[in-house]
């Protein structure tokens, strides 16, 4: 009796096995397409960042186009110069107020739309608005309404007494203009995220807090901010790594001026590159810009992990 019940045991397995053959070759192909696809990507993304790579590790100029190996000179005279430091400063006040401003007006905003008000439904329709369009046609629009001389805004502006403000024409306030240009176009981004951060938090967990008596504050710092956390990290990863290499907005308002008042990484590597027609040192801004991006991305993401876990 034992030995045909082990027999039927085996048997049984043996049928389960083929049953799962197929089902196991249909998730292997699944696989299959979905990373051939993906290594496919990757070797094509990598040959240009190994060929700036290699470039900057070279000589190679535009009107002199031989690549001699340098040995990393161009990273030398990087670091050793005060107008690379002073991109650098750029853009990290760039990234800093930009990022610090555009997630506290997001998260705010965010707030204010999740209600079932009339106008939170309009300008849930509304805020989206100045993301639609591309950076640099908002750029371009709102250079022409910053004009301190013919912009209608400083028509607006001499209502109240503010006559000729200088904006973009001016090394005191050209930051100042493209930090507002880049608030304007990219906070809408940020609301998008954090809204629906926002609206996927379970009601039970406040609604028990109010039963306790817990205040407004208290619901926000225990536990709205903590169940939003993984979105507000997503949100500011992908806006940290925007700012820092930001470009568009930058050159299309000021051109990296007046003087160098706007000059951040991404306008030294076009000038030294297209200008100063010197790849070599241009690629090297750019590397050095990636690695900054890198380093930086990966600590939020590792935060980003944190805060999924605590969950």
């Amino acid at each position: 009796m034992q030995s045909c019940s082990a027999e039927n045991i085996e048997t049984f397995l043996d049928k389960e096995e083929k049953k799962q053959e197929p089902i196991v070759k249909r998730q292997r192909r699944l696989y299959t397409r979905i990373i051939y696809p993906a290594i496919f990507l990757t070797i094509i993304f990598m040959i240009p960042f190994l060929w700036g790579l290699y470039l900057s590790l070279t000589g190679y100029k535009l009107n002199y186009p031989v690549a001699e190996f340098n040995w990393g000179k161009n990273y030398w005279n990087l670091i050793t110069s005060s107008g690379f430091w002073h991109s650098a400063l750029m853009t990290s006040i760039y990234t800093l107020v930009a990022v610090g401003l555009e997630m506290l007006l997001g998260y705010y905003i965010a707030i204010l739309l999740d209600h079932e008000t009339f106008m939170a439904k309009v300008m849930r329709r509304l805020i989206v608005l100045p993301f639609m369009v591309a950076p640099i046609i908002g750029t371009l629009l709102l250079k022409l309404m910053m004009n301190n001389r013919f912009g209608v805004i400083n028509y607006l502006l001499g209502f109240i007494g503010m006559r000729n403000f200088p904006w973009a024409a001016s090394a005191h306030t050209a930051m100042l203009t493209v930090l507002l240009v880049d608030i304007w176009i990219f906070t809408p981004f940020v609301v998008l995220i954090l809204f629906a951060g926002k609206r996927g938090i379970p009601k039970d967990p406040i609604s028990a807090a109010e039963v306790d008596g817990a205040n407004s504050m208290v619901i926000t710092w225990k536990i709205v901010l903590p169940l939003m956390m993984p979105t507000i990290l997503v949100a500011l990863i992908f806006r940290v790594i925007d700012s820092i290499i930001a470009f568009d907005i930058i050159w299309g308002m000021t051109g990296g001026g007046p003087g160098e008042a706007t000059t951040v990484f991404t306008v030294t590597a076009y000038v030294r590159t297209f200008l100063s027609l010197d790849v070599g040192k241009g690629a090297a801004v750019l590397v050095i810009a990636w690695i900054v991006v890198y380093l930086i991305s990966q600590k939020l993401v590792d935060y980003l992990y944190a805060a999924r876990n605590k969950l």
